[in-house]
């Protein structure tokens, strides 16, 4: 007994964080990134369409059912020979299959091809604590701190030096990264803001990116699965309330 009791003390006196009068000191935790995010990479991903978008889709062997379809708040665009198609969220590639599919109940191996003809879904999406939160659309080239100050600034609790950036991967997988605003307001690093693209998620949490996991898993793997549109997501779950 005395011989246990001699090594847990031992052990306490040899542990981090004390020394041997019993001095706390201060033990520097590394803070781990959610999981289930891939990589974080700069390269572009393929645009895929959303609602508020016109969308031109073409028969190269029936050019005489062409037609130019607006994507709905659904997600949804209505074609006179393939009916109604999931558009949102989906690439070129993949909006030309499934139109294709549809198409051949009413045409003999349809050769589809689709477009842009108007982007209307270009937003980025804002919440946490930030006192507007909501989608803000992207004109010209906005960083998060422009979003930030669009959403009505930050709350007191805020965490400036640790704010939440979510962008689909180039193979449509979720990326997770934190911006630094408070050294980028401060001036200590002017490079520190990062520009935004159709579809960003912008988070400000109130604590550590450590403790943001119950806010990934409510908010994004339930609220905005990464198949579909961000935009078309949030409208068709939380109708009025980001986050």
């Amino acid at each position: 007994m005395r011989a246990t009791l001699s090594l847990l003390l031992l052990l306490a006196a040899c542990a981090p964080g004390t020394d041997n009068f019993g001095t706390t000191q201060s033990i520097r935790v590394e803070e781990r990134m959610p999981e289930g995010f891939a990589a974080w990479t700069d390269a572009p991903a393929p645009y895929r369409f959303g609602p508020g978008d016109r969308v031109k889709i073409q028969f190269l062997l029936t050019p005489e059912v062409n037609e130019t379809a607006l994507v709905a708040p659904d997600g949804t665009i209505s074609l006179r020979v393939a009916g109604r198609v999931e558009a949102a969220g989906r690439s070129t590639a993949e909006l030309e299959r499934s139109v294709a599919e549809a198409s051949r109940r009413s045409l003999t191996n349809p050769i589809v091809t689709a477009g842009l003809d108007e982007a209307g879904s270009s937003v980025a999406y804002v919440g946490g604590s930030v006192r507007k939160a909501g989608a803000y659309p992207l004109t010209g080239r906005r960083g998060v701190a422009e979003v930030v100050a669009l959403a009505g600034g930050l709350e007191e609790a805020a965490r400036m030096d640790q704010v939440v950036l979510i962008r689909r991967s180039p193979d449509n997988r979720p990326m997770l990264r934190t911006v630094n605003l408070q050294a980028f307001i401060s001036g200590s690093d002017p490079g520190g803001d990062v520009p935004l693209v159709a579809g960003d998620i912008v988070y400000v949490p109130r604590s550590r990116i450590a403790e943001v996991g119950l806010w990934v898993d409510q908010a994004i793997n339930r609220i905005i699965p990464f198949s579909r549109s961000f935009s078309y997501a949030i409208n068709k779950n939380t109708p009025g309330n980001l986050f």
